[in-house]
């Protein structure tokens, strides 16, 4: 009954997603309608190529969406403006950041921007915000560490808490594991799974690591070909749906195990 109960922080209705020029319209998926529930963790997955940026650029706000709506705290995210999307929905992006000269204190406390004035000081509770975010990121001991010396896992680590410390209802990661190795994929995403749960916060996140995401998430937004669907990875398992993202001639999956093997 409390799960029926959950405030809704991100739906759609009837969301297609794709890019629009004057001379053509291109397609990437249609009849998207998904709820993300406050203080879930919430895996995208799917092929590659299949759409996965897109729909997070749609999210966002990155770009438009060609059909329906979007909600975000039961407002449509296009009467959001900028500042006030920021103080709602952060976003943690797979590019490579520009600012690693920055201390690891710096470059989380960036966070702040949305609340800071156009100079940027920090308050005595910004401050305390920057320092929590460190501490739930067991980044503390590490603050005062330029950007650049740090490892791609601390890196990540370091951009999860810039999240955080922008306090949002809701954070984006698009693929968060890109180029770490599988220790460090799984400590990530364990990460996550603990600051949903601790901050209440909403977190969704692209990912190629179906196994770990089937593992840890509440719920699984899986795209494929045909449709784009929506729910807790038991029951997904159970109505076949990992069986139908991979040509079946070289990977199955195994319903048992919940896991995807190559065939021999």
């Amino acid at each position: 009954m409390l799960e029926k109960n959950k405030h809704i922080i991100l739906k759609t209705n009837d969301l297609s997603i794709g890019y629009a020029s004057k001379k053509a319209k291109t397609v990437v998926a249609t009849n998207i309608n998904i709820e993300l529930k406050k203080g879930e963790l919430v895996g995208l997955i799917g092929a590659n190529g299949i759409g996965k940026s897109t729909l997070l650029r749609t999210l966002t706000q990155i770009q438009n969406p060609l059909r329906g709506s979007i909600l975000l705290n039961e407002k449509n995210i296009l009467d959001y403006n900028p500042i006030d999307l920021a103080k709602v929905m952060s976003l943690v992006l797979t590019e490579q950041i520009t600012s690693k000269n920055l201390s690891v204190f710096e470059l989380v406390a960036l966070g702040r921007q949305p609340y800071t004035n156009w100079v940027g000081n920090l308050s005595g509770k910004d401050i305390k915000i920057v320092d929590n975010a460190l501490n739930q990121t067991n980044l503390s001991d590490l603050k005062n560490k330029k950007c650049f010396e740090l490892s791609d896992g601390q890196l990540q680590k370091v951009m999860i808490a810039r999240a955080l410390a922008q306090d949002t209802d809701l954070i984006i990661l698009d693929e968060p594991t890109t180029h770490l190795d599988m220790y460090h994929k799984a400590y990530i995403l364990k990460l996550l799974q603990r600051l949903a749960k601790e901050t209440n916060k909403t977190i969704l996140f692209s990912s190629h690591e179906i196994d770990l995401a089937i593992q840890l998430c509440d719920n699984l937004i899986v795209m494929t070909n045909d449709t784009v669907l929506s729910d807790e990875p038991c029951n997904l398992i159970e109505n076949g749906v990992f069986e139908t993202l991979f040509p079946k001639d070289l990977i199955g999956f195994d319903k048992k195990t919940g896991s995807f093997r190559v065939k021999k």
